[in-house]
């Protein structure tokens, strides 16, 4: 559980920096920021220590042969605890909420691609878990809104000072020498994401460790999967952190026709922390994020309603975030470099419907 911390004016254009590139220095940052590089460097380690913030290094599932799942589950209430727990700690789930009225909780997952059996062991144990009644998977086919970040965290920085962060990474060559083609995926990548997974701002040296590279070969994968679309970095924090605590669900049937306007709106509107275009019963997930339950009913009848061409919709508030983006956290290790326990064996899980 984090701290309870209020973000001041200099932690939103921090959190806001980090957004637009996470590995930068902190000396960048400052600069952009007009603060001493001290008082920043301050700033992100006192909120990374209570847990508020941190920078996570995220991998694009289709540019890598995976596939990723928005997934529901029925349980039963005595259920439900014990799964959200056993589910946070594997790392190829994110985004794990219990729903209120708590017998329902929802997640991504990733799975190898198309034609593999790699992703049949998860669903195949969820199905047969004592407790869970039903599951039911929908394929993301695309992203389309909040991808580059919540717009409700992207707001602290002007157009020029979003422009002064836009420039070289930190890993980007010094010279002329500019990588021809992305570096492949191999063990050694995948070692160098789940490091980057856990803290997205990792020391080069710790990463070559890792890897067995020289740092000078780490900075070229990093730099070369950034510019391959492979390999982003996502700052990890609650919206309640910027009084948005209320997020709720949407599932959105919508015409073929129409999904691309929907889509396009949806990428557009303030409240829309992230949306895709999915298998399934419904064409479009998407979260959503209000200050409170009058402002999501206002956004529900007032911007989503006059999109032309959602015939059906299906709604449902978070309780709670039991893990974001990130592998998971946990509080009585973030003073050992906030590592993570290692993963658990396969969860015993069992009826599901993939679409």
């Amino acid at each position: 559980m984090t701290q309870s911390v209020t973000l001041d004016a200099l932690d939103r254009r921090l959190i806001h920096a980090l957004q637009i590139d996470g590995r930068a220095s902190f000396s960048r940052i400052a600069t952009v920021l007009g603060a001493p590089e001290r008082t920043v460097a301050r700033r992100y380690h006192r909120l990374r220590s209570a847990l508020v913030i941190r920078v996570v290094g995220l991998v694009d599932s289709r540019r890598i042969g995976m596939l990723d799942w928005f997934v529901r589950i029925d349980c039963t209430p005595d259920a439900t605890d014990a799964l959200t727990t056993a589910l946070a700690q594997r790392d190829d789930t994110s985004w794990i909420a219990p729903l209120a009225g708590g017998t329902r909780l929802t997640c991504m997952v990733r799975t190898p691609g198309t034609g593999a059996d790699g992703g049949r062991p998860l669903f195949d144990h969820l199905l047969r878990t004592p407790g869970v009644r039903d599951v039911e998977a929908g394929c993301v086919l695309r992203p389309v809104a909040g991808v580059g970040g919540w717009a409700g965290r992207t707001s602290a920085l002007d157009t020029s000072e979003q422009a002064a962060l836009l420039g070289p990474t930190p890993e980007s060559p010094d010279g002329p020498e500019v990588l021809a083609e992305s570096p492949g995926w191999g063990e050694a990548e995948a070692r160098l994401a789940g490091e980057l997974a856990l803290d997205g701002r990792a020391d080069v040296a710790e990463l070559a460790a890792v890897t067995g590279w020289s740092a000078s070969t780490v900075r070229r994968h990093i730099a070369g999967l950034r510019a391959a679309g492979v390999l982003h970095f996502e700052v990890d924090v609650s919206p309640s952190h910027f009084g948005f605590p209320v997020e709720a669900l949407l599932w959105l049937e919508v015409a073929p026709a129409a999904l691309g306007g929907v889509t396009e709106a949806l990428s557009q509107h303030a409240a829309v922390a992230f949306a895709a275009v999915t298998t399934g019963r419904t064409s479009v997930f998407a979260m959503v994020q209000c200050r409170d339950t009058d402002a999501l009913y206002d956004y529900l009848a007032g911007e989503l309603a006059a999109l032309p061409g959602i015939g059906r919709m299906e709604t449902a508030l978070v309780q709670r975030r039991a893990k974001r983006a990130g592998p998971l956290l946990l509080p009585s290790t973030a003073e050992r470099a906030q590592r993570f326990p290692p993963r658990p064996t396969a969860y015993r899980v069992s009826r599901m419907t993939t679409s």
